[in-house]
């Protein structure tokens, strides 16, 4: 990425919110370690089985590679409770398509640990045989987590997939992105199939209301790239 638009280049990047700061994770989740909690957003789990229903044929492994991705951020945080924050299947009936492999890969992520389903607009009716507690929005502390961002701050939320493109190496990139003006953020899509908006639409600029304050935090091949959104195309 161009030198004039890099803030800062780690890892792992501080992300705050209502002054609570947590780690923006290269995977795309989020953990706030004081209360080792751990969050991702759109799972999106079974998309490929429900395009294939539509006749949308593409490899049938992200529900594999998501989950996989999943239990290496779980292993490196070892979490006390995970949050996902809503469309974390596909569609209505995508949690009934996983395979016995991956429900039981599911539960050995939920073992010892609390476990909170948001629902989401593509998942808002869970069975409670998924292990864990069902909530529409759940408050700790000063944070509200919910699926669909409302501008409020101390919000956490997911729903817009944020993607950024970036400039780097003479072309354009497009990445995905946690988004960020330190009273609220909304976490990237951490599914393997999951698409992306891009920052710069009007939905974002009706939840961050002062555009010049929010950063975006870019998910690279190695590591996160704080850039202000304002150098994003």
């Amino acid at each position: 990425m161009t030198a004039n638009v890099l803030l800062s280049v780690v890892s792992q990047s501080a992300l705050e919110v209502a002054g609570v700061c947590m780690l923006a994770d290269l995977s795309g989740a989020l953990f706030w370690r004081e209360r080792r909690l751990l969050v991702v957003s759109d799972l999106h789990l079974e998309k490929g089985s429900s395009l294939a229903g539509r006749g949308v044929l593409l490899p049938p492994y992200d529900t594999v590679a998501t989950l996989g991705r999943l239990a290496a951020v779980l292993a490196r945080y070892d979490p006390g409770m995970v949050i996902a924050l809503g469309d974390s299947f596909h569609d209505r009936d995508a949690h009934a398509r996983l395979s016995a492999e991956n429900r039981a890969a599911l539960s050995a992520m939920q073992a010892r640990r609390d476990w909170i389903w948001i629902v989401g607009n593509h998942d808002p009716a869970l069975p409670s045989d998924l292990g864990g507690a069902v909530a529409s929005e759940i408050a700790v502390g000063p944070i509200a987590f919910r699926h669909e961002p409302s501008g409020a701050a101390g919000e956490i939320a997911g729903h817009l997939h944020p993607k950024a493109r970036v400039a780097t190496r003479g072309r354009s990139m497009e990445r995905r992105c946690f988004a960020s003006d330190g009273e609220r953020a909304v976490l990237p899509a951490f599914g393997a199939y999951a698409g992306g908006l891009n920052i710069r639409d009007p939905a974002f600029a009706r939840i961050f209301r002062k555009p010049g304050l929010m950063t975006a935090h870019v998910l690279g091949d190695q590591r996160l790239h704080a850039i202000a959104a304002s150098r994003c195309h």
